[in-house]
Protein backbone atom coordinates (compact mmCIF):
# COMPACT_ATOMS: atom_id res chain seq x y z
CA UNK A 1 0.00 0.00 0.00
CA UNK A 2 1.42 3.34 -1.05
CA UNK A 3 1.67 6.16 1.48
CA UNK A 4 -0.40 9.27 0.96
CA UNK A 5 1.22 12.67 1.26
CA UNK A 6 -0.64 14.91 3.66
CA UNK A 7 -0.31 18.61 2.85
CA UNK A 8 -1.13 21.06 5.57
CA UNK A 9 -3.32 23.78 4.11
CA UNK A 10 -1.71 27.23 4.30
CA UNK A 11 -3.86 30.21 5.07
CA UNK A 12 -3.59 32.87 2.41
CA UNK A 13 -1.34 35.80 3.31
CA UNK A 14 -3.51 38.84 3.97
CA UNK A 15 -2.86 41.61 1.47
CA UNK A 16 -0.85 44.60 2.65
CA UNK A 17 -2.08 48.09 1.93
CA UNK A 18 0.18 51.12 1.80
CA UNK A 19 -1.62 54.06 3.25
CA UNK A 20 -0.52 57.66 2.92
CA UNK A 21 -0.10 59.55 6.17
CA UNK A 22 -3.01 61.85 6.98
CA UNK A 23 -2.56 65.45 5.86
CA UNK A 24 -1.08 67.78 8.44
CA UNK A 25 -4.22 69.92 8.32
CA UNK A 26 -7.75 68.68 7.90
CA UNK A 27 -10.99 70.57 7.54
CA UNK A 28 -13.35 69.97 10.48
CA UNK A 29 -16.53 71.67 11.68
CA UNK A 30 -14.39 73.70 14.10
CA UNK A 31 -11.68 74.72 11.63
CA UNK A 32 -8.38 73.58 10.16
CA UNK A 33 -7.13 70.94 12.59
CA UNK A 34 -3.59 69.65 13.01
CA UNK A 35 -4.10 66.28 14.71
CA UNK A 36 -0.36 65.65 15.15
CA UNK A 37 -0.07 68.86 17.16
CA UNK A 38 -3.60 68.94 18.61
CA UNK A 39 -4.29 72.55 17.60
CA UNK A 40 -6.27 74.52 15.04
CA UNK A 41 -5.24 77.33 12.71
CA UNK A 42 -7.68 80.29 12.73
CA UNK A 43 -10.61 78.11 13.90
CA UNK A 44 -14.16 79.37 13.42
CA UNK A 45 -15.69 77.43 16.35
CA UNK A 46 -14.42 77.42 19.98
CA UNK A 47 -11.44 75.09 20.51
CA UNK A 48 -8.82 74.44 23.19
CA UNK A 49 -5.77 75.67 21.24
CA UNK A 50 -5.83 78.16 18.37
CA UNK A 51 -2.84 79.36 16.37
CA UNK A 52 -3.82 82.72 14.92
CA UNK A 53 -2.47 84.22 11.68
CA UNK A 54 -3.80 87.73 12.39
CA UNK A 55 -6.44 89.63 14.32
CA UNK A 56 -9.11 90.23 11.68
CA UNK A 57 -12.36 88.87 13.03
CA UNK A 58 -12.80 86.13 10.41
CA UNK A 59 -9.48 84.64 11.55
CA UNK A 60 -9.37 85.49 15.27
CA UNK A 61 -12.71 84.65 16.83
CA UNK A 62 -13.66 84.81 20.50
CA UNK A 63 -14.26 81.76 22.67
CA UNK A 64 -11.05 79.75 22.32
CA UNK A 65 -9.42 78.49 25.53
CA UNK A 66 -5.91 79.56 24.44
CA UNK A 67 -4.41 81.53 21.56
CA UNK A 68 -0.94 81.66 20.03
CA UNK A 69 0.04 84.70 17.94
CA UNK A 70 2.92 87.10 17.35
CA UNK A 71 3.83 89.74 19.97
CA UNK A 72 2.84 92.53 17.56
CA UNK A 73 -0.66 91.06 17.27
CA UNK A 74 -1.16 90.97 21.03
CA UNK A 75 -2.46 94.52 21.50
CA UNK A 76 -5.04 94.28 18.73
CA UNK A 77 -6.13 90.81 19.87
CA UNK A 78 -6.64 92.09 23.42
CA UNK A 79 -8.64 95.03 22.08
CA UNK A 80 -10.85 92.71 20.06
CA UNK A 81 -11.10 89.61 22.26
CA UNK A 82 -10.98 91.27 25.68
CA UNK A 83 -8.31 91.49 28.35
CA UNK A 84 -9.26 88.10 29.82
CA UNK A 85 -8.34 86.15 26.67
CA UNK A 86 -5.41 83.77 27.23
CA UNK A 87 -2.88 84.69 24.54
CA UNK A 88 0.66 83.33 24.29
CA UNK A 89 3.10 84.90 21.85
CA UNK A 90 5.80 83.55 19.57
CA UNK A 91 8.25 85.90 17.85
CA UNK A 92 8.82 85.64 14.11
CA UNK A 93 11.20 82.80 13.30
CA UNK A 94 11.16 81.21 16.75
CA UNK A 95 9.90 77.64 17.10
CA UNK A 96 7.68 75.82 19.54
CA UNK A 97 6.91 72.11 19.79
CA UNK A 98 3.22 71.27 19.88
CA UNK A 99 2.57 67.55 20.17
CA UNK A 100 4.56 65.88 17.40
CA UNK A 101 5.05 69.00 15.25
CA UNK A 102 7.26 72.07 15.22
CA UNK A 103 5.47 75.38 14.70
CA UNK A 104 6.91 78.75 13.77
CA UNK A 105 5.42 82.09 12.65
CA UNK A 106 6.72 84.20 9.76
CA UNK A 107 5.77 87.69 8.47
CA UNK A 108 2.77 87.83 6.14
CA UNK A 109 2.82 91.57 5.37
CA UNK A 110 -0.96 91.83 5.75
CA UNK A 111 -1.49 93.90 8.91
CA UNK A 112 0.29 94.48 12.23
CA UNK A 113 1.37 91.12 13.67
CA UNK A 114 0.13 89.05 10.73
CA UNK A 115 1.89 85.73 10.27
CA UNK A 116 2.22 82.68 8.11
CA UNK A 117 2.12 79.47 10.15
CA UNK A 118 4.84 76.94 9.35
CA UNK A 119 4.12 73.38 10.51
CA UNK A 120 6.75 70.63 10.28
CA UNK A 121 6.16 66.95 11.01
CA UNK A 122 8.70 64.21 10.23
CA UNK A 123 10.29 66.23 7.46
CA UNK A 124 7.04 67.35 5.86
CA UNK A 125 6.40 71.10 5.88
CA UNK A 126 3.11 72.94 5.44
CA UNK A 127 2.69 76.72 5.48
CA UNK A 128 -0.65 78.41 6.09
CA UNK A 129 -0.44 81.92 4.70
CA UNK A 130 -3.48 83.46 6.34
CA UNK A 131 -4.01 86.75 4.49
CA UNK A 132 -0.95 88.42 2.98
CA UNK A 133 0.41 91.03 0.60
CA UNK A 134 3.80 91.65 -0.97
CA UNK A 135 3.55 95.45 -1.33
CA UNK A 136 5.59 97.52 1.16
CA UNK A 137 3.67 98.72 4.21
CA UNK A 138 5.20 100.94 6.93
CA UNK A 139 2.84 99.54 9.57
CA UNK A 140 3.84 95.86 9.54
CA UNK A 141 6.70 93.45 8.86
CA UNK A 142 7.20 92.66 5.17
CA UNK A 143 6.08 89.31 3.72
CA UNK A 144 8.83 86.67 3.99
CA UNK A 145 8.71 83.63 1.66
CA UNK A 146 8.80 80.31 3.51
CA UNK A 147 9.80 77.13 1.68
CA UNK A 148 7.42 74.21 2.08
CA UNK A 149 5.89 71.15 0.47
CA UNK A 150 2.26 72.33 0.80
CA UNK A 151 1.28 75.99 0.70
CA UNK A 152 -2.19 77.02 1.91
CA UNK A 153 -2.94 80.34 0.24
CA UNK A 154 -5.72 82.88 0.24
CA UNK A 155 -7.13 84.07 -3.08
CA UNK A 156 -9.21 87.12 -2.18
CA UNK A 157 -8.08 88.95 -5.31
CA UNK A 158 -7.18 85.83 -7.26
CA UNK A 159 -8.23 87.11 -10.68
CA UNK A 160 -5.95 88.55 -13.39
CA UNK A 161 -7.90 91.83 -13.41
CA UNK A 162 -6.50 92.71 -9.96
CA UNK A 163 -3.11 94.41 -10.29
CA UNK A 164 -2.13 97.08 -7.79
CA UNK A 165 -0.19 100.20 -8.61
CA UNK A 166 2.74 101.24 -6.44
CA UNK A 167 1.97 102.64 -2.97
CA UNK A 168 3.51 105.98 -4.01
CA UNK A 169 0.94 106.37 -6.78
CA UNK A 170 -1.98 105.16 -4.65
CA UNK A 171 -1.34 107.43 -1.67
CA UNK A 172 -0.34 110.31 -3.93
CA UNK A 173 -3.90 110.18 -5.28
CA UNK A 174 -5.33 110.52 -1.78
CA UNK A 175 -3.04 113.44 -0.97
CA UNK A 176 -4.04 115.35 -4.12
CA UNK A 177 -7.74 114.70 -3.54
CA UNK A 178 -7.48 115.77 0.10
CA UNK A 179 -5.54 118.95 -0.81
CA UNK A 180 -8.10 119.90 -3.47
CA UNK A 181 -10.95 119.47 -0.99
CA UNK A 182 -9.07 121.41 1.69
CA UNK A 183 -8.55 124.30 -0.74
CA UNK A 184 -12.34 124.36 -1.20
CA UNK A 185 -12.93 124.16 2.59
CA UNK A 186 -14.60 120.77 2.23
CA UNK A 187 -13.92 117.88 4.59
CA UNK A 188 -12.49 114.69 3.03
CA UNK A 189 -13.95 111.42 4.35
CA UNK A 190 -12.24 108.12 3.56
CA UNK A 191 -14.09 104.92 4.43
CA UNK A 192 -11.58 102.21 5.22
CA UNK A 193 -11.52 98.98 7.21
CA UNK A 194 -10.79 99.97 10.83
CA UNK A 195 -7.95 97.49 11.39
CA UNK A 196 -5.01 97.56 9.03
CA UNK A 197 -6.28 99.61 6.10
CA UNK A 198 -6.96 102.72 8.19
CA UNK A 199 -3.53 102.64 9.84
CA UNK A 200 -1.75 102.03 6.53
CA UNK A 201 -3.45 105.11 5.10
CA UNK A 202 -2.53 107.19 8.15
CA UNK A 203 1.12 106.15 7.94
CA UNK A 204 1.34 106.87 4.21
CA UNK A 205 -0.42 110.22 3.67
CA UNK A 206 0.92 113.77 3.94
CA UNK A 207 -0.26 114.83 7.39
CA UNK A 208 0.79 118.43 6.72
CA UNK A 209 -2.28 118.98 4.51
CA UNK A 210 -4.65 119.33 7.47
CA UNK A 211 -5.98 117.86 10.72
CA UNK A 212 -6.82 114.14 10.84
CA UNK A 213 -9.93 112.90 12.62
CA UNK A 214 -10.66 109.22 13.27
CA UNK A 215 -13.84 107.40 14.14
CA UNK A 216 -13.71 105.73 17.56
CA UNK A 217 -13.55 102.25 16.00
CA UNK A 218 -10.39 103.32 14.17
CA UNK A 219 -8.81 105.25 17.04
CA UNK A 220 -8.87 102.34 19.49
CA UNK A 221 -6.80 100.35 16.99
CA UNK A 222 -4.51 103.32 16.35
CA UNK A 223 -3.57 103.11 20.03
CA UNK A 224 -2.66 99.43 19.66
CA UNK A 225 -0.43 100.29 16.70
CA UNK A 226 1.29 103.10 18.59
CA UNK A 227 1.78 100.83 21.60
CA UNK A 228 3.52 98.37 19.26
CA UNK A 229 5.91 101.11 18.14
CA UNK A 230 4.31 101.94 14.78
CA UNK A 231 4.63 105.69 14.08
CA UNK A 232 1.32 107.30 13.09
CA UNK A 233 0.53 110.99 12.66
CA UNK A 234 -1.48 112.84 15.31
CA UNK A 235 -5.19 112.04 15.17
CA UNK A 236 -8.21 113.31 17.06
CA UNK A 237 -11.61 112.02 18.05
CA UNK A 238 -14.55 114.30 17.34
CA UNK A 239 -15.15 114.50 21.09
CA UNK A 240 -11.64 115.95 21.54
CA UNK A 241 -12.46 118.99 19.40
CA UNK A 242 -14.23 122.24 20.28
CA UNK A 243 -17.87 122.53 19.19
CA UNK A 244 -17.07 125.25 16.66
CA UNK A 245 -14.20 123.32 15.04
CA UNK A 246 -13.81 123.96 11.31
CA UNK A 247 -13.66 120.62 9.48
CA UNK A 248 -12.97 122.24 6.11
CA UNK A 249 -9.34 121.06 5.87
CA UNK A 250 -9.79 117.81 7.75
CA UNK A 251 -9.26 114.25 6.62
CA UNK A 252 -11.72 111.91 8.33
CA UNK A 253 -11.00 108.15 8.52
CA UNK A 254 -14.08 106.06 9.30
CA UNK A 255 -15.19 102.43 8.86
CA UNK A 256 -17.67 101.70 6.05
CA UNK A 257 -20.43 101.17 8.64
CA UNK A 258 -20.30 104.88 9.50
CA UNK A 259 -21.59 105.90 6.07
CA UNK A 260 -24.99 107.56 6.39
CA UNK A 261 -24.93 107.43 10.18
CA UNK A 262 -25.75 110.40 12.47
CA UNK A 263 -22.02 110.60 13.29
CA UNK A 264 -21.37 111.88 9.76
CA UNK A 265 -23.75 114.87 9.96
CA UNK A 266 -21.31 117.06 11.88
CA UNK A 267 -18.99 117.27 8.86
CA UNK A 268 -21.59 119.08 6.75
CA UNK A 269 -21.10 119.01 3.00
CA UNK A 270 -18.08 116.82 2.38
CA UNK A 271 -16.33 114.71 -0.23
CA UNK A 272 -16.14 110.99 0.40
CA UNK A 273 -14.17 108.03 -0.88
CA UNK A 274 -13.85 104.30 -0.32
CA UNK A 275 -10.45 102.62 -0.05
CA UNK A 276 -10.47 98.99 -1.13
CA UNK A 277 -9.08 96.59 -3.68
CA UNK A 278 -12.65 96.16 -4.91
CA UNK A 279 -12.45 99.70 -6.30
CA UNK A 280 -10.43 98.27 -9.18
CA UNK A 281 -13.67 96.88 -10.57
CA UNK A 282 -15.79 98.98 -12.89
CA UNK A 283 -18.96 100.18 -11.15
CA UNK A 284 -17.79 99.46 -7.60
CA UNK A 285 -17.52 103.16 -6.67
CA UNK A 286 -21.05 103.80 -7.93
CA UNK A 287 -22.37 100.84 -5.96
CA UNK A 288 -20.78 102.29 -2.82
CA UNK A 289 -22.32 105.70 -3.52
CA UNK A 290 -19.08 107.65 -2.97
CA UNK A 291 -17.32 110.39 -4.91
CA UNK A 292 -14.02 108.53 -5.31
CA UNK A 293 -12.65 105.03 -5.11
CA UNK A 294 -9.04 104.43 -4.10
CA UNK A 295 -7.60 101.05 -5.08
CA UNK A 296 -5.78 100.17 -1.86
CA UNK A 297 -5.72 96.64 -0.49
CA UNK A 298 -3.98 94.75 2.29
CA UNK A 299 -4.22 91.58 0.20
CA UNK A 300 -1.95 90.40 -2.59
CA UNK A 301 -3.03 91.11 -6.13
CA UNK A 302 -2.91 88.46 -8.89
CA UNK A 303 0.84 88.83 -9.59
CA UNK A 304 1.56 88.93 -5.85
CA UNK A 305 -0.31 85.68 -5.24
CA UNK A 306 1.56 83.92 -8.04
CA UNK A 307 4.89 85.26 -6.79
CA UNK A 308 4.24 84.08 -3.22
CA UNK A 309 3.20 80.63 -4.43
CA UNK A 310 6.29 80.31 -6.64
CA UNK A 311 8.66 81.49 -3.89
CA UNK A 312 7.25 78.91 -1.46
CA UNK A 313 8.63 76.16 -3.69
CA UNK A 314 5.53 74.10 -2.89
CA UNK A 315 4.53 71.26 -5.19
CA UNK A 316 1.03 71.28 -3.72
CA UNK A 317 -1.16 74.36 -3.19
CA UNK A 318 -4.45 74.48 -1.31
CA UNK A 319 -6.57 77.56 -2.05
CA UNK A 320 -8.93 78.96 0.56
CA UNK A 321 -11.21 82.01 0.39
CA UNK A 322 -11.63 84.22 -2.64
CA UNK A 323 -11.61 83.34 -6.32
CA UNK A 324 -10.84 79.72 -5.63
CA UNK A 325 -11.94 77.95 -8.88
CA UNK A 326 -10.02 80.35 -11.12
CA UNK A 327 -6.84 80.10 -9.04
CA UNK A 328 -7.01 76.31 -8.75
CA UNK A 329 -7.51 75.90 -12.49
CA UNK A 330 -4.66 78.28 -13.29
CA UNK A 331 -2.23 76.53 -10.94
CA UNK A 332 -3.12 73.12 -12.37
CA UNK A 333 -2.48 74.46 -15.86
CA UNK A 334 1.03 75.43 -14.74
CA UNK A 335 1.73 71.89 -13.52
CA UNK A 336 1.15 72.26 -9.78
CA UNK A 337 -1.04 69.99 -7.71
CA UNK A 338 -3.79 72.37 -6.60
CA UNK A 339 -7.10 71.95 -4.81
CA UNK A 340 -9.71 74.00 -2.98
CA UNK A 341 -9.71 73.97 0.83
CA UNK A 342 -13.01 74.89 2.41
CA UNK A 343 -12.87 77.47 5.21
CA UNK A 344 -15.05 80.15 6.73
CA UNK A 345 -12.63 83.00 6.00
CA UNK A 346 -14.00 85.88 3.98
CA UNK A 347 -11.30 88.23 2.70
CA UNK A 348 -11.13 92.00 2.42
CA UNK A 349 -13.57 93.95 4.58
CA UNK A 350 -15.01 90.65 5.90
CA UNK A 351 -16.75 90.15 2.59
CA UNK A 352 -18.37 93.61 2.42
CA UNK A 353 -19.31 94.29 -1.17
CA UNK A 354 -17.60 91.15 -2.43
CA UNK A 355 -20.68 89.41 -3.82
CA UNK A 356 -22.05 92.45 -5.65
CA UNK A 357 -18.66 93.17 -7.18
CA UNK A 358 -17.95 89.62 -8.35
CA UNK A 359 -21.41 89.15 -9.87
CA UNK A 360 -20.77 92.08 -12.20
CA UNK A 361 -17.38 90.82 -13.36
CA UNK A 362 -17.66 87.03 -13.25
CA UNK A 363 -17.74 86.60 -17.02
CA UNK A 364 -14.88 88.98 -17.81
CA UNK A 365 -12.82 87.54 -14.93
CA UNK A 366 -13.16 83.98 -16.20
CA UNK A 367 -12.18 85.18 -19.68
CA UNK A 368 -9.16 87.08 -18.33
CA UNK A 369 -8.02 84.03 -16.37
CA UNK A 370 -8.20 81.86 -19.46
CA UNK A 371 -6.22 84.38 -21.50
CA UNK A 372 -3.51 84.69 -18.83
CA UNK A 373 -3.32 80.92 -18.30
CA UNK A 374 -2.94 80.33 -22.04
CA UNK A 375 -0.26 83.01 -22.34
CA UNK A 376 1.66 81.57 -19.39
CA UNK A 377 1.49 78.04 -20.82
CA UNK A 378 2.68 79.21 -24.24
CA UNK A 379 5.50 81.21 -22.63
CA UNK A 380 6.62 78.16 -20.63
CA UNK A 381 6.48 75.93 -23.67
CA UNK A 382 8.62 78.30 -25.69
Amino acid sequence: MSAKLFVMPIAPTPPTFRTSPPPLLQHTPHGLHCAAGDFYVDPWRPVDRAVITHAHSDHARPGHAAYLATPDALGVLKARLGAKATIDTLAYGETVTMGEVTVSLHPAGHVLGSAQVRIEHRGEVWVVSGDYKLDPDPTCAAFAPVRCHTFVTESTFGLPIYRWRTPELMFGEINRWWAENAAASRASVVYAYAFGKAQRILASIDAAIGPIICHGAVEVLNRAYRDAGVPLPATSLVTDLPKNFDFGRALVIAPPSAAGSPWMKRFGEHADAFASGWMAVRGARKQRGVDRGFVISDHADWPGLLTAIAESGASRVLVTHGSVPVMVRYLRDTGLEADALETEFSGEGEGEGRAEVLVETAAEAESAAEIESTAETESTAS
